[in-house]
């Protein structure tokens, strides 16, 4: 048996269309979901990039113990493991933040791509896209066509296969013809996020963020085309009855939702009361909430002669590195902290998680933290945590009167926040954050100012 892991970055679940979506156009995806086990209540654990690499590769919940940094040389990652058992381990990625300043998420793997293109966005010094001419050059393209030509010369070995495309991530730059699927008078402007509200942004208008999230959707239908064009090169190879197939993301992204909110996280204010602008090397982060349109992450997981089928347990990031270990038949080390999901695909009825945790590594206010980017930032609060259980979400914060709790059944979208209502079930839900930060070990000084609801 082989696995191929396939992360689509910023892909937040209820844009595909497995998922409910009637709009976007993921037919490659929803093919693909129709012959696995489709997870609906997967979350994400550690937010944003890096720090959810770290719970893929590790199966421990990194948030307690790491920030957005190089993988300590005392953690053994999935592709060590599997390569010690004899796997070609190999990846291909074109989110750039794999080797840049000293991180080290080439660990373990015997063979690792970096397909170059998205680290220039910014128009920092000599930019790949400008020999772009076709959609094939493009970094989701680019990224599927070197993991297919890889399969190409090792499709017959044991292989674990780890593709991370940054896409549908920020810059929205698809071809102009995916787009105009989602909004037919496309003008070809390419509005960025500012991680803030944007009714604060001078300048900035709903139209506009309308236009963003018109961009966002045509590069999911861009990446859906490309995981198709992969996939049909898995038939051609006959590798589908040999080979496990995970697709996921690491998290969503806000287009105006919640008030006015664009981007994943928010920015804090200048002295002045101005917001600081996107990727100001100067800016602070502010309060940033995570609410479903961040943590709810799609998943399906496709094994060969297993049953396809939905799972409606809770289920968490750090669950996936386990969950290969199990389908190539490899023991999980005890230090894991994430369960097999194995088991939950071949009978439904086992119950999953009781809650489950999605949050940035965690820091007080004034510390700097790398979030977004790999730039050192000061966060002006402490971060906010989200703890989701089967009816319940908590988002919990140090601040007093700035914790939310919803009850997802009956409010999905969240608008109605009932912690005044329902406080001793929003109390119940922070000591789960507290027996969560206890067992795993975060620094009693992350701990000490979380162990009080201040509503």
């Amino acid at each position: 048996m082989n696995v191929i892991w396939i992360i689509s970055d910023t892909l937040r679940r209820d844009h595909v269309g497995v998922y409910g979506n009637k709009v976007i156009r993921t037919p490659s995806l929803n093919a693909l979901a129709n012959r696995s086990v489709r997870f609906d209540r997967a979350y994400a654990a550690s937010f944003p990039t890096m720090p959810a690499r770290a719970d893929h590769f590790t199966g421990r919940w990194t948030c307690s113990f790491m920030a957005w940094e190089p993988l300590p040389e005392g953690e053994v990652t999935l592709a060590q493991i599997l390569l010690e058992k004899g796997f070609h381990t190999a990846a291909v990625v074109d989110t750039p933040f794999y080797l840049r300043v000293g991180m080290n998420y080439d660990r373990g793997f015997y063979t690792f791509f970096e397909v170059h293109g998205q680290e220039r966005w910014r128009g920092e010094g000599y930019d790949v896209r400008a020999w772009w001419r076709f959609e094939s050059d493009h970094a989701a393209p680019q990224t599927f066509i070197c993991a297919k030509q890889w399969l190409e010369r090792h499709y017959k070995e044991d292989f674990f296969l780890y593709i991370d495309a940054w896409d549908p991530h920020e810059p929205w730059n698809a071809p102009r013809y995916y787009t105009e699927l989602y909004m037919s008078d496309y003008d070809g402007e390419n509005v960025l996020p500012v991680y803030n509200y944007w009714q604060e942004i001078p300048g900035l208008t709903e139209e506009k963020v309308k236009k963003a999230h018109a961009c966002y959707c045509g590069e999911i239908t861009m990446v859906d085309t490309w995981v198709g064009c992969f996939l049909r090169g898995l038939e051609n190879m006959g590798l589908m009855d040999k080979t496990a197939i995970i697709f996921t993301s690491d998290h969503g992204f806000y287009f105006g939702e919640h008030g006015g909110l664009f981007g994943k996280m928010t920015l804090g204010k200048q002295p002045d009361g101005t917001p600081y602008a996107p990727l100001d090397r100067g800016a602070k982060w502010g309060r940033s909430p995570l609410y479903e349109e961040i943590v709810a992450i799609p998943l399906f997981i496709y094994v060969p002669g297993v049953s396809p089928g939905v799972y409606g347990g809770l289920v968490s990031a750090v669950d996936l590195m386990p969950t290969v270990l199990d389908i190539l038949g490899q023991e999980v080390p005890a230090r894991v902290e994430g369960r097999s999901l194995l088991p939950m695909m071949k009978d439904p009825a086992i119950k999953g998680r009781e809650f489950v945790i999605s949050t940035s590594p965690f820091a007080n206010p004034g510390d700097f933290v790398r979030s977004v980017d790999d730039q050192r930032r000061e966060t002006t609060v402490g971060n906010i945590t989200t703890v989701t259980t089967e009816e319940w979400s908590l988002l919990h914060s140090i601040e007093p009167g700035v914790s939310q709790l919803y009850h997802l059944p009956s409010d999905p979208e969240q608008e109605k926040n009932v912690i005044n209502k329902y406080a001793e079930i929003a109390r119940e839900l922070h000591q789960l954050l507290v027996k969560f930060m206890h067992e795993t070990k975060a620094a009693p000084y992350l701990i000490e100012p979380r162990l009080e609801l201040r509503l």
